[in-house]
């Protein structure tokens, strides 16, 4: 198993120090994210103002998801070819263009197609950024990883909070544009930080072969069971809330403070996923969130809900991280970003399908037998997962210790 120690045919460069990295990369991941954010508690605007209908608003959330599941399975291995920068440059200006287009909308067809330009720019540059962190400081791994995926989350919270302040006094347009704008902002940041490029050209023009890895395809498992969790818990939330009768302000303020331990212990999580081993750290933190998820189908409020739910959320952000680190540590050095684009689409697909199952299931047949069923889907990818990741189980990496394997 080839570990993340450069290749000799790689020329060095001096790594960016810790902060840049974070403040760069990390607030690039974050605007990225609020792309996707701002058009949630926009919906009903699209409706009242546009007259977009529910079911064509459904088509243009999901298209972005579709148009990055396609991104990152085509366009991420180039960032393993020597163009990781490039990439980041045209993936985040791709997506700009995809936000003032939606801006500049008032009717179904452009908002679809700025929509889809979004997810094609967010999903070639994401795996990209994820590949030059990775490279720049391998032996914290953990902590990087988290600290993308605590801005990734902060990111994706702070977009509908951006559309809630803008669209009221400032209309529609508002909050794609400053969200553009602040995207736009950090490119000469980014565009100073030092990259480590492949030089050698890789025969591999897509990812998918990496799932000869098992240690590699049970990661990839793993990481689809986390979003399958998360397709399962948005799709259900509020529509169990208001059946139950809960409080609004209890069903409102619920998403936003599951993301909260997410962002904050997104690093330490990282950490303890590098140095504790993260499939062992995976396997704990989804077995846990299988049994909470089918906890929540016999729940009788929404106020057990959510508080269970606070428990859920911080046993999720010590452990979410861990299929990134397992990633990061089991696939070659220069397949980095095609290996976290597989990721990211398998993601995409898991949170997609299962949102809309678990959607169906709710509709014909109610709380129990839907949140039942996502806790052993959950539970059976998982197993699935740890099952073709026996072989690497103890991985481990050492905190500023490089480890060749």
């Amino acid at each position: 198993m080839q570990s993340l120690a450069s290749e000799e045919s790689t020329p060095r460069v001096a790594p960016p120090s810790p902060l840049v990295l974070l403040f760069a990369f990390g607030g690039l991941m974050a605007a990225l994210a609020a792309g996707y954010g701002v058009l949630f508690t926009i919906v009903a605007d699209f409706r009242d103002e546009y007259g977009i209908s529910e079911t064509a608003i459904g088509f243009v959330i999901g298209l972005g998801f579709i148009a990055g599941f396609l991104s990152q399975i085509v366009l991420a291995p180039l960032a393993d070819r020597g163009h990781a920068k490039k990439l980041v440059f045209i993936g985040v200006l791709v997506n700009v263009a995809g936000l003032l287009l939606m801006a500049l909308s008032t009717t179904l067809t452009p908002i679809l197609i700025g929509r889809f330009i979004s997810g094609i720019g967010i999903g070639a540059a994401s795996p990209a950024v994820k590949r030059i962190v990775i490279l720049a400081d391998p032996d914290n791994l953990g902590q990087n990883m988290g600290r993308l995926l605590a801005a990734d989350v902060f990111g994706f919270a702070t977009g509908p909070a951006i559309s809630a302040i803008l669209v009221g006094p400032f209309g529609i347009p508002a909050p794609f544009v400053v969200v553009a704008a602040i995207t736009l902002i950090l490119l000469p940041i980014v565009a100073r930080v030092p990259v480590q490029e492949s030089v050698e050209q890789s025969e591999h023009r897509f990812a998918l072969d990496l799932l000869r890895i098992r240690p590699f395809a049970g990661a990839a498992i793993l990481g689809a069971v986390a979003f399958a969790m998360i397709g399962a818990f948005d799709a259900l939330w509020d529509v169990v809330h208001k059946d139950l009768g809960t409080t609004d302000w209890i069903a409102n303020l619920g998403i936003t403070l599951f993301g909260l331990p997410l962002i904050f212990l997104g690093p330490p999580g990282g950490r303890l996923a590098q140095t504790f081993g993260p499939f062992k750290l995976s396997s704990i933190g989804l077995l846990f969130a299988s049994g909470i998820m089918c906890l929540y189908g016999f729940l009788p409020s929404g106020g057990l809900i959510f508080t269970v739910a606070m428990v859920h959320a911080v046993s999720d952000g010590l452990t979410i991280s861990s299929a990134g680190v397992a990633v990061g540590m089991v696939v070659p050095a220069d397949r980095q970003a095609g290996a976290h684009g597989v990721v990211g689409a398998a993601q995409a697909v898991s949170a997609g399908v299962m949102a809309a199952m678990t959607g169906a299931l709710y509709e014909a047949y109610g709380q129990t037998t839907a949140y039942v069923a996502a806790a052993a889907v959950m539970l059976v990818m998982t197993l699935t997962g740890l099952w073709l990741a026996r072989s690497a189980w103890d991985i481990s990496r050492p905190i500023g210790s490089s480890v060749n394997n």
